[in-house]
């Protein structure tokens, strides 16, 4: 379908100086940012409706580590006993965590993982029948092309294999790989990519690239998929946190060039703009739900709690609560722990209600983050309050 005008969102909206204070004592130290909240985009609830955010807003509370000295940890997800598992960039390898944390173990190595500067092994996400099924989906840069995996787990946590390839065909290069995996309220597996360092893939109808995917767990299209393809939506840049509020929204954080990073609401067919248009800056495609400037982002993975989406920021080194009414801002921007733990990759929801963040020191320390400390890279626990 053809793509939908983007209002003139850079005159209608500016960037403002928010004055952010604390919400809890000693759980962050907020300063002054440049933000752009723009105009709200449409839900993609399956009901069509938009249930407004459940319970009070919640901030950070209490941080813990659960993990220490995990070498460029990139996805995580969770099992039904609450343990943990983290796939590593670099190494291939998928790590095993006890519930509540703990010394990792070596589940196995996936094969045939192509590490580049921003490639390897990415997403992860286990399925929900994982007891009866021991099945974890992965997302692998390769060659000749990136792969969507289902790997097989063994019952004792100590090996896997490769029981099949549920998509390939994703163009591979050095940069824009995406690389989140979610399992969606629909039950299919929903799939973020980067244009591979190609704007002109975003917007092609033929490529993978530049999009987010959509497919059934056994690989086969979706009856209500916008055309007989894997393809949701398209015009991205590189998409690396994908997360759905509680009435179905899907949201997306995209990396952007020089301007503006995004926080997009997913609807099928729809064109998010990439290369046309940046953020507010242009007049292509879907806007943004929010943006923020890449100095103060460059956002991973998000996830949803509380009626807000946290995204974590790696060139920004912070984690960002954007509060959200289903497809609609509710508030501004709040950024917690600027600076205080470095790069954040990846942000999950813990069975438990807390978020777990994982740090990303240990890649690319020197571009645009912070130098490795003694136990980077880690995961961190934060309990989340009433504000």
């Amino acid at each position: 379908m053809p793509p939908s005008p983007r209002p003139r969102a850079a005159a209608a909206v500016t960037a403002a100086t928010l004055l952010l204070a604390a919400c809890t004592p000693g759980s962050a130290t907020p300063a002054a940012t440049s933000v752009a909240p723009s105009a709200p985009a449409p839900s993609v609830a399956p009901s069509g409706s938009s249930a407004p955010p459940a319970g009070p807003r919640l901030v950070p509370g209490d941080v813990t580590e659960v993990a220490t000295g995990l070498v460029m940890p990139w996805g995580l997800t969770f099992l039904p006993d609450g343990a943990a598992l983290v796939s590593s960039r670099s190494t291939g390898e998928i790590l095993h965590l006890p519930p509540g944390g703990g010394a990792p173990s070596v589940v196995g190595l996936v094969p045939g993982v192509a590490v580049t500067s921003e490639g390897g092994l990415l997403g992860i996400v286990a399925s929900p029948d994982f007891d009866e099924d021991r099945t974890v989906y992965a997302y692998a840069s390769s060659s000749p092309t990136n792969r969507v995996l289902a790997l097989t787990l063994a019952d004792d946590l100590r090996s896997l294999r490769v029981d099949r390839v549920l998509l390939d065909g994703i163009e591979t290069a050095d940069r824009h790989h995406g690389g989140r995996l979610r399992i969606g309220p629909d039950g299919h597996l929903w799939i973020g990519t980067g244009d591979a360092f190609d704007p002109a893939n975003a917007a092609a109808g033929d490529s993978l690239n530049g999009k987010v995917l959509r497919i059934a767990t056994d690989g086969t299209i979706p009856d209500d998929n916008p055309a007989d393809s894997p393809i949701y939506s398209s015009g991205h840049r590189n998409v690396q946190g994908i997360a759905f509020g509680p009435d179905g929204t899907a949201y997306a954080s995209e990396l952007g060039h020089r301007t503006w990073d995004e926080l997009n609401v997913l609807r099928p067919g729809l064109d998010y703009g990439w290369p046309a248009s940046e953020g507010t800056s242009g007049d292509h495609g879907e806007p943004p739900v929010f943006t923020l400037h890449p100095d103060d982002a460059s956002p991973s993975g998000v996830a949803y709690a509380g009626g807000s989406i946290w995204l974590g920021a790696l060139g920004g080194r912070r984690l960002w609560q954007l509060p959200v009414d289903g497809p609609r801002p509710a508030g501004d921007p709040v950024e917690w722990f600027t600076g205080e733990h470095g790069r954040i990759r990846t942000v999950e929801v813990a069975p438990d209600g807390a978020l777990w963040l994982v740090t990303s020191n240990t890649d690319r320390a020197t571009w645009g983050g912070t130098p490795p400390r003694p136990g980077d890279d880690r995961i961190l626990r934060v309990e989340l309050v009433a504000g």
